[in-house]
This record gives C-alpha cells, sequence and structure tokens, in this order.
C-alpha cells in the first residue's frame, strides 16, 4: 500500500501537468479560431433605416425579408470569405469594388449596391427634388417628368439583371446609367446618387414579372433628401 501510494505521488502531478498543456492547448486553438472568425466577418449587413415592413405597400415586408434578410446577407457572407489571403483581406469595401474582379468583385459590388439601394427609399419617400439637385434635372432632362419618363425606359430596357443609376459625372453633368449584373458607377468614374435595383430578386414577389410596375412603386418611396445630399 505504501508503495502504491508512493506511485501515486509521483503521478497526480505529470497528470495535473498534462491537464494544464491540454488546457491551454485548447485555448489557444480557440483564440486561432476567433481571430479567423473575426477576419471573415469584416464586413457585415447594414442595418435597415426603418422597419421590414415599412416600405409597404410598395414594397412588402415578405420581399424585404427575402432581398435585404438572404441576398443581401449572401453577398456579405460570400465576400468575407472570399478575400480571406488575398490582398484584399485589409481593404475598404470601396476598394475591392474597383480593383478586384471575378467572384470578389460581384459579391463586393453587391454588397455596396445594396446598402447604397436601401437608404435611396424611405417610407416618407416620393414626390420631387428640391433644391440644386432639382435645377440639375430640369437643366438635363427639360422637367422632373421628362427625367422620370426616361428613367424608368432605362429600368424597362434593361435586359436581364442589372441596376440603373442617377448618377454625377466629373464636369457635374447628370446621365442615367445602365449596369449588368453587379456593376455599379464607382467603376465608371461617376458618383451615384440614386439606384434602382432590377433584378428579379427585387420584386418578383410583389409583381411577378411586371418590373415597371415596380419602378413605379419605387419612385413613390424614394428618399429625395438622401439624392440630393449626394448630388
Amino acid at each position: 500500500m505504501q508503495l502504491k501510494s508512493f506511485f501515486l505521488t509521483l503521478l497526480i502531478p505529470i497528470f495535473a501537468g498534462i491537464t494544464c498543456i491540454s488546457q491551454a492547448q485548447n485555448k489557444s486553438t480557440q483564440n486561432i479560431n476567433n481571430q479567423k472568425n473575426t477576419k471573415t466577418m469584416k464586413f457585415e449587413l447594414p442595418k435597415l433605416p426603418y422597419a421590414l415592413d415599412a416600405l409597404e405597400p410598395h414594397i412588402s415586408k415578405q420581399t424585404m425579408e427575402f432581398h435585404y434578410g438572404k441576398h443581401h446577407q449572401a453577398y456579405v457572407d460570400n465576400l468575407n470569405k472570399l478575400i480571406v489571403g488575398t490582398p484584399f483581406e485589409n481593404a475598404s469595401l470601396e476598394e475591392i469594388v474597383k480593383q478586384s474582379d471575378g467572384a470578389i468583385f460581384n459579391n463586393a459590388a453587391q454588397v455596396w449596391n445594396h446598402s447604397f439601394f436601401w437608404t435611396c427609399m424611405s417610407p416618407k419617400g416620393g414626390g420631387e427634388p428640391k433644391g440644386a439637385l432639382a435645377e440639375a434635372i430640369k437643366k438635363q432632362y427639360g422637367s422632373f417628368d421628362e427625367f422620370k419618363q426616361k428613367y424608368t425606359a432605362a429600368c424597362g430596357s434593361l435586359f436581364g439583371s442589372g441596376w440603373v443609376w442617377l448618377v454625377k459625372n466629373p464636369d457635374g453633368s447628370l446621365d442615367i446609367l445602365q449596369t449588368k449584373n453587379g456593376d455599379n458607377p464607382l467603376t465608371h468614374n461617376q458618383k451615384a446618387l440614386l439606384g434602382c435595383d432590377v433584378w428579379e430578386h427585387a420584386y418578383y414577389l410583389d409583381k411577378q414579372n411586371r418590373r415597371l410596375d415596380y419602378v413605379a412603386s419605387f419612385f413613390n418611396i424614394i428618399d429625395w433628401s438622401f439624392v440630393e445630399k449626394q448630388y
């Protein structure tokens, strides 16, 4: 019994040491995993400036749940995964859009596009722009109604998926820009003032294939005060 006690006395510190080493290794592994998770969460889904149902009846809560909660979230998640270990890992979203291509560009541009799109709308939107932007639109298009017709036509005539923008050119003039898929004004050296998503996921649950009905609804919720600030 004395011999058994002697060996137990020797083994207890050894087991304790092994346990401490194992705990330290687990903690180290956890820290590494936390660091990896932090890197892959560089970009996050921005909070909406209104409730999911705030744009009804023009855009339904169901559409917002899918468009914002699933499509936009997927672009954010994909981008975070794709940039790990690349030169874009520590770049800003705008830098990634301007400098990348392929899958990284597609997801980065769509993150930027959607983040901008949500802020172009408001439950208290609609009407017409005021101030300097209103004057610029009148100068460029003759009247707000003429601009609205041209912008709506651009939304209806864009083949496939994409976006339609009101942009400010480097010389200060305005233009209506159609872009395919995730492309946006950042890649054209133009400043986005207003953007309308004409991918089918933006309107199909509410309007089915009636894109122009969706664009008409969009004009009822444009936050012109936001657009004016971009100008």
